[in-house]
């Protein structure tokens, strides 16, 4: 089968006594670095040498053919650099392979940038969004952000130490300068950091970028009061745009949190 191993993200000590025993008895290990993976055997103390098979962004669609015959007759073990495949890292498209081919796929647990930095925000954690990493050019990144900036569930990021600066300034931008942001940096390491403040408030605070992994907490957008006579309005404004009465009853219920039976109902009465 395929098994996807997550790593620490950066203290040894989180490795999991099972990561530890698959490295241990690994024949196969498909790593996003293959240097990684020597020194993370080296730091837990594993004297097994597995197989090592480079699976990285670049490669990935080439090392497929090659991967899922070997995970179909034995264990095959996939490593990131950090924390767990597949998310923000290799092993998607592998994972997807495998599952169409009939082949077993299963992880082990263990850190997560994403969710410690959730954890430790101070932020609602009861919805949240993963976005990964942002757009790197301007005009894309603000209009990414600006397609996420009425989101009403809490925000996750990855981005650069280089971009940091540039990112949370067109977020103050795109989402208000008000808005709750929390800047996590070095999870888990020695110097690790836990910013809060406004987005503006960081902005100027990381204007000059910053040093380590960056993992960064948005505060949900408020959400918008309407009064049922809008929301109806906006259900007929759908409706004479071509919509059906049922689809646009439940798009303005969903952006305004109204019922969207009372919408549904009104809108049937208002034709």
């Amino acid at each position: 089968m395929l098994v996807l191993a997550a790593t620490p993200i950066g203290n040894l000590g989180d490795a999991t006594r099972r990561l530890v025993e698959a490295l241990s008895s690994a024949t196969v290990v498909a790593a996003e670095d293959t240097r990684v993976v020597h020194r993370l055997l080296q730091g837990l103390a594993v004297e097994n040498r597995p197989r090592l098979i480079s699976l990285n962004d670049h490669n990935e669609r080439d090392r497929i053919a090659e991967l899922v015959p070997l995970a179909a007759a034995s264990d095959v073990l996939v490593v990131s650099d950090a924390g767990m495949p597949t998310v923000s890292d290799p092993g998607y498209r592998l994972v997807a392979a495998c599952v169409e081919a009939g082949v077993r796929v299963t992880a082990l647990p263990g850190p997560s940038a994403v969710l410690m930095a959730l954890a430790v925000s101070g932020l609602p954690t009861d919805r949240f969004a993963f976005e990964g990493f942002p757009p790197r050019k301007p005009g894309e990144r603000r209009s990414f952000l600006g397609g996420l900036a009425a989101e009403p569930r809490t925000l996750v990021f990855f981005e650069s130490p280089q971009r940091i600066g540039d990112f949370l300034a067109d977020l103050a931008a795109t989402f208000g300068a008000s808005r709750r942001v929390v800047v996590c940096r070095e999870l888990t390491k020695l110097y690790e950091e836990v910013v809060r403040g406004t987005a503006a408030e960081l902005a100027e605070r990381f204007a000059d970028g910053a040093r380590g992994e960056i993992c960064v907490v948005v505060e949900g957008a408020a959400p918008v009061v309407v009064s049922l006579d809008d929301g109806i309005a906006q259900v007929i404004a759908l409706m004479s745009a071509g919509a059906r009465v049922k689809d646009a009853a439940t798009e303005v219920a969903a952006s305004t949190g109204l019922s969207r039976r009372d919408l549904y109902e009104a809108a049937l009465r208002a034709r």
